[in-house]
């Protein structure tokens, strides 16, 4: 193919240098020659400002050294835990030292015999137990220069739980940088099911990823409210979610109802039921009108039309996983992740406040229902005044999600704006206040 001589032309007079090249430099020039290394920008403050951005690391074999030393790492850390034969000798110890009985049986040390303790002590042990420790017990104690030792052991007990949970997630951090994935939540769960004494026996196989799936978005939901897609590992630990996974590595107590935890099988199994059950057309998503009739089925339209609007969904249909969130945000409304996440919903202009005509777009919703039973209308404006007086915010026309977590009534506020059952209880809290 022939080309266009003009286009040629073009090229010709194209100029690919800021600077006019001699014609010395045109006639040296080595079509051939391989291209040398880009020159790196040196700058004065490099001399002393040492690097403190390093990207993640893509060699193979750089991987494999960073993980296998990551892992011998976490295993010396396990060899100093101690196990429960040390906690034996350690609880056997303490009860050879008790200074004093009390009437109602309690074993208390004071300072001179925790000193004995402290000597006969391995030194796995000596790392847990202080004289700072023995301090921070006095300060709470009711016996004046005497601690009991069940204080002494339980927290020692605890502090290892602690380190145990620390280490075993870290064996699931792949980058090594102190945070865990969803993946990597999974897969610990995964892992820890057959040592859940609670979970193990009553778990099926097609089940697994469902229940997997609904304990690892609690973690998320309330220690990943931004979203970024991973939760530090000291987040977890400090959370007490962990504590309240690992109870059910005891045998199940009949006289304890397990609903209330949400891990357990019994709250899982309501949660997964209750999508089942709303799933009218069975094709494993939901609608906007299946999912009207989730709780007591009076949330209002324009508060379900919010929530399709800003949370992920596929077709217009929401799945599983979105289902769990919105759960979890309606059964914890007084915490902020919930605020969070039902405040994202009721900002329909995405200012980051609300205003009275935010408020009256959502009050619509309540309006709708109350024509539709034939109730006696309620005044907008007293409804406005009243929630204005119980958030107090801090700009008087503005509401932000700073001021409905600190003023205590977020609850209320929230559930009077998309729920007409819980608005209908708060309007006629003095006939009946056990409904508030």
């Amino acid at each position: 193919m022939e080309l266009d001589p003009d286009i040629v032309k073009e090229f010709e007079g194209l100029q690919v240098s800021t600077r006019q090249i001699s014609a010395e430099e045109l006639a040296n020039f080595d079509e051939n020659a391989p291209l040398r290394p880009r020159e790196e920008l040196k700058h004065p403050t490099y001399s002393h400002i040492p690097k403190f951005y390093h990207g993640h690391v893509e060699d193979p074999l750089r991987q494999s050294l960073r993980k296998e030393a990551h892992s011998l790492f976490l295993q010396q850390k396990s060899q100093e835990l101690l196990d429960n034969d040390d906690l034996n000798e350690l609880w056997s110890i303490l009860e050879r030292h008790v200074t004093k009985t009390t009437p109602m049986s309690q074993q208390l040390v004071d300072y001179d015999d925790y000193l004995k303790v402290l000597s006969e002590i391995s030194d796995k042990c000596r790392k847990y137990l202080t004289s700072r420790l023995f301090a921070k017990l006095l300060c709470g104690s009711a016996y004046p220069g005497k601690v009991e030792i069940a204080s002494i052991f339980n927290y020692t007990m605890r502090k290892v739980w602690l380190m145990q949970g620390r280490i075993g997630l870290s064996f699931y951090d792949e980058i090594g940088q102190g945070y865990l994935r969803e993946i990597d939540m999974e897969n610990y769960i995964i892992d820890i099911i057959p040592t859940l004494a609670q979970i193990r026996d009553c778990v099926q196989p097609s089940f697994q990823s469902f229940y997997v799936c609904t304990v690892v978005k609690k973690f998320f939901f309330f220690l990943d409210s931004l979203h970024t897609g991973r939760i530090r590992i000291r987040d977890v630990l400090a959370s007490g979610l962990l504590t309240e996974l690992l109870d059910l590595r005891d045998e199940a107590n009949p006289k304890e109802p397990q609903e209330y935890n949400w891990f357990s099988m019994p709250a899982v199994l309501t949660v997964y039921g209750n999508y089942l059950n709303l799933d009218k057309d069975h094709n494993g998503m939901l609608s906007k009108k299946e999912l009207a009739a989730y709780g007591s089925g009076t949330l209002t339209s324009v508060f379900l039309d919010r929530v399709f609007e800003e949370c992920r969904t596929y077709d217009g249909e929401m799945d599983y996983k979105t289902f769990l969130d919105f759960v979890l945000a309606l059964d914890n409304r007084q915490t902020p992740q919930a605020l969070h996440y039902l405040f994202r919903i009721l900002d329909v202009q995405h200012t980051g406040y609300l205003t009275a005509q935010t408020l009256h777009f959502f009050f619509k919703g309540i309006q709708e229902q109350l024509r539709a039973l034939n109730a006696e209308a309620v005044n907008f404006e007293d409804i406005k005044d009243e929630i204005f007086d119980m958030v107090k915010s801090k700009d008087p026309c503005k509401i932000t999600l700073q001021d409905l977590i600190n003023c205590g009534q977020a609850e209320t506020v929230v559930s009077i704006l998309i729920e007409f059952h819980k608005f209908w209880a708060y309007e006629n809290r003095e006939d009946n206040p056990q409904n508030v």
